[in-house]
């Protein structure tokens, strides 16, 4: 009996999307799209060590809707690399250059991890900027030095040594169903990893990953009741990084935010169900 091959391509099939790079104010950004120009802007940006992959389950339902545009946040995936700080107001002012490279004002935007720990410091700080905000198991409120710990050693352990078996350990951290990283998923990661200066930078990017660091980059209270754009909050029954208790502390705090719990998922919803995250965030965007 046969299996069905997983594979970006599979899941990219029927979709009319491009690939290419923009200048980011002197950033070469490589990113994803779908959609035409003339619809409402989406952006959707991925977590520590990640890329635009991490949407190829969510570019044909998006597109239908809006231009979207996944892209490589500076120093990841195929973007460029620079020796300089990687905290979050440093991604910030990365995400605005590119939805100004767009020729946009503004966009929705939408995040996991470290993408929502951006999209949301761009909607405290430049408001005027964010039409709607989405915070998929968002970083920038917790700090569980367990947590930061195993994404710092599996991250290094696969960068160091960008083997298929540990880079395949480092993509098994965001699931709950460790069967959904799919061979093609651990090549994309392999070649990236193994790029010239991958070492140095994700040392540089795991900044985050210190405690004294992070905790200056994460949000107060006060902050989050500053953000005005309406918000969806989603959590997972199992995320590895932070309770569904601990998202829907977030959504609390956020004024008029929804909150809603994917179950049987891990740190990457929108790969692992993409069905029914597609459904919601597109319904959440259109505001339904």
């Amino acid at each position: 009996m046969s299996t069905q091959h997983h594979s970006i391509w599979t899941d990219l099939t029927g979709v009319s999307f491009c690939q290419g790079f923009l200048d980011a104010d002197g950033i070469r950004t490589r990113y994803v799209s779908s959609g035409s120009p003339d619809k409402p802007l989406l952006i959707l940006l991925h977590g520590t060590g990640g890329h635009a992959e991490a949407y190829c389950r969510n570019m044909a339902a998006h597109g239908d809707h809006f231009w979207t545009v996944a892209i490589d946040l500076v120093g990841h995936g195929w973007s460029d690399m620079p020796a300089t700080d990687y905290e979050i107001a440093d991604y910030g002012a990365h995400l605005l250059s590119v939805i100004k490279a767009l020729g946009r004002d503004r966009a929705h935007i939408s995040g996991e991890s470290l993408g929502g720990w951006v999209a949301a410091w761009v909607a405290l700080h430049h408001p005027e900027q964010v039409d709607r905000l989405v915070l998929n198991t968002s970083g920038g409120w917790t700090a569980h030095p367990e947590v930061m710990d195993r994404i710092r050693t599996l991250s290094m352990e696969a960068v160091r040594d960008p083997n298929p078996d540990r880079i395949r350990t480092r993509l098994e951290f965001l699931m709950h169903d460790k069967s959904k990283v799919n061979d093609d998923l651990v090549e994309v990661r392999r070649a990236i990893y193994s790029r010239p200066g991958a070492i140095e930078t994700m040392q540089r990017v795991l900044c985050l990953q210190d405690m004294e660091i992070r905790r200056r980059n994460m949000f107060s209270d006060e902050d989050s009741t500053q953000i005005q754009a309406p918000s969806l909050v989603l959590w997972t029954s199992h995320d590895p990084t932070a309770t569904p208790e601990e998202g829907r502390r977030i959504a609390s705090l956020i004024p008029g935010a929804r909150y809603e719990v994917m179950n049987g998922c891990g740190h990457w919803p929108q790969f692992e169900d993409a069905d029914i995250f597609n459904r919601m965030h597109v319904d959440f965007l259109l505001g339904r």
